[in-house]
């Protein structure tokens, strides 16, 4: 039998519950993927008032559902192999705590795991406008080997509604980890 891939897919209270969900959906449908869901209680809170989204429809989407403060989880260790972790949407509170490695919940061990093993991790911040505590939490984090991939629509794709807008930044997340994302967004080929 085939080993599954492991994602880490954290979602935080910042606005953008939809990137999450749309991850976790996308990962759903590969059968080479298991995906690891930890979600925050203000994440929760949002889940539920951007999406109308219950707790239970969120926890059907992931293989395994982890507490935010279990911090005995498997995806606390760095002998718990994944491909990485994807924090989307992340809020300027996770983001801070990962660059100054506070690895406070679940959140943040996760991702702290990922930068000392080396193994990828892609934040998708949703903030703006960006104070100077923010950039300079993006520079700390970059610096250590992680990803900030802020999900900003690309126009030149000339998408006409707002999932269109989503695919097209999870389906650039999830390539960088080599999941199959054909059709969800089309790759720029020039002019």
């Amino acid at each position: 039998m085939m080993q599954k891939k492991r994602l880490v897919i954290a979602m935080t209270g910042a606005t953008g519950a939809i990137y999450g969900v749309r991850v976790l959906q996308v990962l759903q449908k590969q059968q080479q993927w298991e995906s690891h869901l930890v979600i925050s209680s203000s994440g929760l809170i949002n889940l539920k008032y951007e999406m109308e989204m219950e707790r239970s429809a969120l926890y059907e989407l992931a293989d395994v559902v982890h507490g935010v403060n279990d911090i005995a989880a498997s995806i606390a260790s760095g002998s718990f192999k994944t491909e990485g972790v994807i924090i989307a949407p992340c809020s300027m509170k996770t983001l801070s705590a990962v660059a100054h490695g506070f690895g406070d919940n679940l959140i943040t061990r996760s991702a702290d795991v990922a930068l000392k093993e080396r193994r990828r991790l892609v934040i998708m911040p949703r903030e703006t406008p960006l104070n100077l505590a923010h950039i300079r939490n993006m520079a700390s984090v970059t610096e250590m080997g992680g990803i900030i991939f802020p999900p900003m629509p690309a126009f030149y794709s000339k998408s006409n509604s707002i999932t269109a807008m989503v695919d097209e930044g999870v389906g650039r997340v999830l390539d960088m980890f080599g999941v199959d994302v054909t059709g969800l967004y089309e790759p720029w080929e020039g002019l």
